[in-house]
């Protein structure tokens, strides 16, 4: 079974031949190596691109231990080009070569190679030593499969797709996997074996326990404003461990560099600018966040808005938290501030849209909770209410927008209903 990742073989088609290096960013298990190595170079393939001009390097693999060495692997992709016409070097998980900025730089001096590589952190497009090389690369971002992706080869309805994409995620290894205990332990597995294990080993992390409470706390408190002072206090407090706020907020940037999580920043909308304190952080895929949790915690708000973040993200918007403070006065007269929030601030451009995400619509008081924050803002950019269930996009008499989260997850233009 193949799942088509057309939207990113887009984005690689369109960069082909373009003198930067493409550079493949995302969380490992996304399907990174599939895009690269089966679905575009099957693209070139078929676009007249000969398979010996075609060089597959995959440098997690043991058969090219040997390459991971910065000389080799240049000396090794200079011996394969024997002509001059233009070669495609597709080049796996490249945070495995020490220096691999230096190769790449010296392969972008030749004329007749496109490059293109694959990375499971993003330290090294944003650290110093590669200032020079990152000028000269063009990011795509992959993310595990989007509900639509899923939902294309799910064997069953629509509720039921659903239903496992909120407890069990979007890696892609999970869809061909059938009962509910294989995909626990899979996800339970690589949460312990590949993705902890890889911050702890890349960041020479002596405190594992430490770090191993840190995710839990995160997974606990997705979509919840947070900082590392008050995360330091609760270790001390109700753990008696001594886990420092500088060492936690190192410790959250790993995460957030490994692909795990995200952090969102919180934007004051009238004041039109960012709150450093308290961020909201997201898991990339909510089926490793509930298998750390043992699948204990499954709040349907709370994943239902990690999701819909998800998605903006796969879309292309950048997504900050709205803040809209609001002053009035008391029963006695005393000026009084109050703070509401809006769950997702989506710009692209110069268009920006206002969204809430609620489970449940059905009482007045919790309409009255997602609409307030809508009235309190001044402009008039769209402002939508994405809420659980697979009703159509209808406006109130306010002219807010309402749909429900099926519509939202398989239109890729919901947006702009």
């Amino acid at each position: 079974m193949e799942i088509k990742r057309d939207a990113y073989l887009k984005q690689l088609i369109e960069r082909k031949d373009n003198g930067m290096i493409k550079v493949i960013t995302g969380i490992r298990r996304c399907g990174k190596s599939f895009l690269l190595f089966t679905i575009f170079k099957r693209y070139l393939l078929e676009n007249g691109i000969d398979a010996d001009h075609i060089i597959e390097i995959a440098l997690d693999g043991i058969e090219n231990e040997e390459l991971r060495n910065p000389k080799v692997c240049y000396r090794y992709i200079k011996d394969v080009m024997k002509d001059d016409h233009r070669y495609y070097l597709l080049l796996d998980e490249v945070q495995f070569m020490p220096r691999f900025e230096e190769v790449l730089n010296s392969l972008q001096r030749m004329n007749n190679i496109d490059v293109y590589v694959t990375g499971s952190n993003s330290k090294f497009l944003s650290s110093d030593i590669v200032t020079e090389f990152r000028g000269r690369g063009d990011e795509i971002r992959i993310y595990p499969l989007s509900f639509a992706e899923f939902y294309s080869v799910y064997d069953g309805d629509y509720d039921d797709a659903w239903n496992d994409y909120m407890i069990y995620g979007g890696l892609p290894q999970i869809v061909g996997l059938k009962s509910e205990r294989q995909k626990a332990d899979y996800l339970k597995n690589i949460f312990t074996n590949v993705y902890l294990k890889d911050v702890v080993e890349r960041n020479k992390i002596q405190c594992v326990d430490e770090i191993g409470i840190l995710v839990d706390i995160l997974a606990s408190a997705i979509g919840a404003p947070t900082n590392p002072t008050r995360i330091s206090n609760t270790f001390t407090s109700e753990r008696q461990m001594t886990y420092t706020n500088k060492t936690i907020s190192n410790h959250i940037d790993y995460l957030a560099e490994a692909f795990l999580i995200s952090k969102v920043c919180r934007y004051d909308i009238k004041g039109r600018k960012y709150i450093g304190a308290n961020l909201k952080y997201y898991f990339t895929d909510l089926g490793l966040r509930n298998a750390r949790l043992n699948f204990r915690q499954q709040e349907p708000t709370h994943i239902m808005e990690n999701i819909v973040y998800n998605e903006l993200l796969i879309r292309g918007y950048n997504v900050d938290v709205g803040i809209v403070d609001v002053f009035a006065k008391d029963n006695e007269g005393k000026r009084i501030r109050k703070q509401f929030e809006v769950d997702f601030v989506v710009n692209q451009g110069s268009q920006r849209y206002y969204i809430q995400v609620a489970y449940d619509m059905t009482s007045e008081e919790k309409q009255k909770q997602e609409f307030n924050s809508f009235r309190n803002i001044p402009d008039s950019f769209k402002k939508i209410v994405i809420v659980n269930g697979t009703g159509k996009p209808w406006r109130n008499d306010e002219g807010y927008v309402i749909m429900g989260m099926k519509y939202f997850l398989l239109n890729a233009y919901s947006l702009e209903f």
